[in-house]
């Protein structure tokens, strides 16, 4: 088990080990990698997810409700928390809430349950992203205009992906397999950003990080349990969410924060320590659920 355990981190440390040894030798400036993987390889992905003539989306309507509920419920179980230990609500809450099922969250997904998870990894996805581009931008700005959602390149790639899966048709093999290739190229390159987001890690604010990678897989899971008691999901569905709501939070956080002024070294010391600390904290919940 153990060493199950192991091939399926592995892979993804190694990838983000790799990133963080590069960005401390050579500190790279990402923004315009991330920006083309979010607007070109990520939206690849999700639409060859969706658009596949053998994926039945309608299966997965619990589980992207499930989905919800662990975001928004980590949400409510963190906001009086923040209140209770004096740190700013909008610092410390959407850490919480929006975890890091992009970076993480797919190629931890696929590698422990398989590829058939595939679908359901980026329905997971799906959900966190688009909550986050919504409510996420709401919290911060309460006048940011709902049309923004509507302009990501992941939504549109999404609803692409659903039009063509609803509609039954098949794409030429040929684009189908370039779009593939171009999906392919964003898991890797997420991991690989994070790697370099870690290099530049502030140490300022450790204790507030420790504590946020404590807080954010244990609410997460909390509500996974009321969501799995609550909803009637699959059996087969419910690993990948116990999976999702053990994630650090995601890195977007921190570039929400810093776009809003809304205390962004707190806030990095959150998603970044975080994620490191997932390496502790993913373990054992990856041991319980494979035994």
């Amino acid at each position: 088990m153990l060493l199950r355990i192991a091939s399926i981190l592995l892979p993804v440390l190694s990838i983000v080990l790799i990133g963080y040894l590069y960005g401390r030798r050579h500190a790279p400036d990402m923004v315009t990698v991330n920006r083309i993987n979010m607007d070109l390889f990520v939206p690849a992905l999700v639409f060859v997810a969706l658009a596949g003539k053998d994926v039945q989306l309608a299966q997965y309507g619990w589980l992207a409700l499930a989905a919800a509920g662990v975001v928004l419920g980590s949400g409510l179980l963190a906001w009086p928390l923040a209140r209770l230990l004096g740190i700013a609500p909008l610092t410390f809450v959407p850490p919480m809430m929006f975890n890091n099922s992009g970076n993480m969250g797919l190629p931890l997904i696929v590698l422990a349950f398989g590829a058939a998870a595939l679908p359901g990894a980026v329905i997971l996805f799906l959900v966190e992203m688009i909550l986050h581009f919504s409510l996420g931008l709401w919290l911060m700005d309460r006048h940011a205009p709902i049309g923004r959602l509507f302009r990501q390149p992941v939504v549109i790639a999404t609803l692409a992906g659903l039009a063509v899966s609803v509609s039954g048709l098949v794409l030429p093999d040929a684009v189908a397999l370039a779009l593939k290739m171009l999906g392919d190229v964003s898991v890797p390159l997420l991991l690989f950003s994070l790697g370099v987001r870690i290099a530049g890690v502030s140490w300022a604010e450790w204790k507030l990080g420790v504590l946020g990678g404590l807080i954010c897989p244990a609410s997460g899971l909390a509500m996974a349990a009321a969501m799995v008691a609550w909803l009637p999901l699959p059996a087969a569905q419910q690993p990948w969410l116990w999976l999702f709501a053990a994630l650090p939070p995601a890195v977007l956080n921190f570039l929400v924060a810093e776009q809003y002024r809304q205390e962004p070294s707190r806030v990095a010391s959150l998603v970044l320590i975080g994620n490191l600390m997932s390496v502790l904290t993913l373990p054992p919940v990856l041991y319980w659920l494979l035994s």
